[in-house]
């Protein structure tokens, strides 16, 4: 094997990831897609949340380049800010907030959630306190959850005692990640563990899968939203046009979320 076939490696291992989320994730997406399209139809959100790189698979979501409004992205950053990584705000700060019990409680009570909206909550593991106390307050208000977790990697390790239950324990409707229980895809010569991580790419082209089919979905009950759209496709003063409908938008379906006299 050469040095450019060792390169590829990865996308080998990405490819047939990819393609066993089709072959045994599309179902679960299509019914997911209908759950988030009737929310956002009734003008309702879509509410977003993950923590450390399970906050990718959020951001892409909305706001972004090719997204629409009726996802609500939340994202706290003590959990999700990487890039000190020891010091001040560092890794080992943010792991030790995504294990503890009650935050999630605490992060809930900031939004009043409406009788159409769903939770889709990101975490690859499964296990950390926050992301699954989030699924289950979110469902204790009376929202339909949509876990999208890696189950071989939320198996592969016994739930916190203190936590009690695994994301998909608390979840309406699992997405499967279908990565491996240790994330990464390849092992090389040598090394302990393997290598080069899947779940952020398989969480993001799920995502996109969905964006996509709820796109679809609204249209054929003959609703349009503003995507934001870069000016090279529709002409800098419809770019600009684009991206204040949709903020906008944003804004008059988040009022509701946040309003502390609702």
């Amino acid at each position: 094997m050469d040095a450019t076939t060792r390169s590829l490696a990865w996308f080998d291992a990405a490819r047939a990831l990819f393609e066993q989320i089709v072959a045994t994730q599309s179902p679960v997406i299509e019914e997911a897609s209908r759950w988030c399209a009737a929310a956002i139809a009734a003008d309702g959100l879509v509410h977003l949340f993950g923590t450390g790189h399970s906050r990718i698979p959020v951001e892409e979501m909305f706001p972004r380049y090719g997204s629409f409004p009726g996802f609500n992205p939340i994202v706290e950053l003590s959990m999700t800010f990487h890039t000190q990584v020891v010091g001040a705000n560092g890794q080992r700060q943010a792991m030790f907030i995504e294990r503890t019990p009650g935050l999630a409680e605490v992060i809930l009570s900031n939004f009043r959630f409406g009788p159409h909206d769903v939770m889709m909550v990101f975490s690859a593991s499964g296990l950390s306190a926050v992301p699954v106390e989030m699924a289950r307050g979110a469902r204790r208000r009376g929202l339909r959850v949509i876990a999208v977790t890696s189950v071989a990697e939320s198996l592969a390790a016994p739930a916190d005692p203190a936590v009690g239950s695994r994301l998909p324990d608390e979840a309406d409707l699992v997405i499967d990640l279908c990565t491996p229980s240790a994330d990464a895809l390849c092992a090389v010569h040598g090394w302990e563990a393997p290598v080069g991580p899947g779940s952020t790419f398989a969480a993001v082209a799920i995502v996109n899968a969905l964006k996509v089919r709820v796109a679809e979905l609204l249209s054929e009950r003959g609703m349009v939203l503003p995507v934001i759209s870069r000016s090279s496709v529709v002409g800098a003063e419809r770019s600009q046009e684009l991206f204040d409908q949709a903020y906008r938008e944003h804004a008059r379906r988040i009022a509701r979320a946040i309003d502390p006299t609702g």
